[in-house]
């Protein structure tokens, strides 16, 4: 499949033209002429160079790799159709979609654009975080630099012992019920060639403990309205978490809120000003 340069800068003109900084969670500030988003605002939204993006547009240097086909169709907020349409500009086949897909839909990255003071992240369903709001990073640490299995929460919950740090003691049996009845679900639907059967295999030769909490064959074992963290800086949190799901990738954006004047709010409060601590 070859590159389309004219018809890839131009797509990628008009969309970057059709957003404003609003749009995308930047502030506008002042003495803007440009119309739409600036170049180097996509660029940072993309994760790469100023100049790599402008030469895209300017028709020139190689072709664009998937991964940064894909990051620029994140960047740029596109749909589902339209990151297909870019990719096949580049000259490259669209990528899969559905729960394998770690395509963000617009809808939830625009609302997850506005939770900047508030813990909130976006996981796939496999507990894999794709993105944090800063304050969710002061919460539980920079969960999107981990990379193979142990992208996925429940994984690293049954492999690295510093990932239960953050939760109270008593709540680890529950937890680790949680995790493989979850699993266990997801393999159920997803089939035996999926990687949540991939998981399964891996945690069986590396955990005794998921060994015999899956020999239980528990299903439909359900997080309680309220999540506890045990944070180095500011102690225990018990705050309560909202799910909105986008049914057609299986993604799931978690907001984690506490009620006004309770411990936990103070609590946020002050996690916001002191910043981030080390991921586990």
């Amino acid at each position: 499949m070859a590159i389309d340069r004219a018809g890839l800068a131009g797509f990628l003109r008009l969309r970057r033209e059709a957003l404003q900084p609003e749009d995308v969670g930047l502030p506008r500030g002042q003495r803007r002429r440009t119309e739409g988003l600036r170049r180097e605002e996509v660029a940072a939204l993309s994760h790469m160079s100023t100049d790599y993006y402008a030469r895209i547009e300017r028709e020139v240097g190689p072709q664009p790799s998937e991964q940064m086909i894909a990051s620029i169709a994140q960047g740029l907020h596109l749909t589902l159709d339209e990151r297909d349409h870019l990719f096949r500009l580049a000259g490259h086949a669209p990528p899969e979609r559905g729960a394998s897909s770690e395509h963000i839909s617009p809808g939830m990255l625009r609302i997850f654009d506005r939770l900047h003071d508030t813990p909130a992240e976006i996981v796939t369903e496999l507990g894999e975080t794709l993105r944090q709001t800063p304050l969710g990073v002061a919460l539980t640490g920079d969960l999107t630099r981990y990379t193979g299995p142990a992208r996925s929460l429940g994984y690293r919950w049954f492999t690295d012992p510093s990932m239960r740090e953050l939760y109270p003691e008593e709540d680890h049996p529950f937890l680790s019920r949680l995790w493989a009845s979850g699993l266990r679900e997801l393999v159920g639907v997803r089939g035996p060639g999926s990687r949540a059967a991939q998981y399964v295999e891996l945690l069986m030769d590396e955990s005794a403990e998921f060994r015999d909490v899956w020999s239980l064959h528990e299903v439909g074992v359900r997080p309680g309205p309220t999540k506890r963290y045990r944070h180095p800086e500011v102690g225990l949190l018990e705050l309560t978490c909202q799910t909105l799901l986008d049914p057609d990738q299986s993604h799931l954006l978690l907001v984690y809120t506490a009620a006004p004047g309770s411990e936990s709010y103070e609590k946020l409060q002050l996690l916001s000003v002191i910043g981030t601590v080390p991921a586990g």
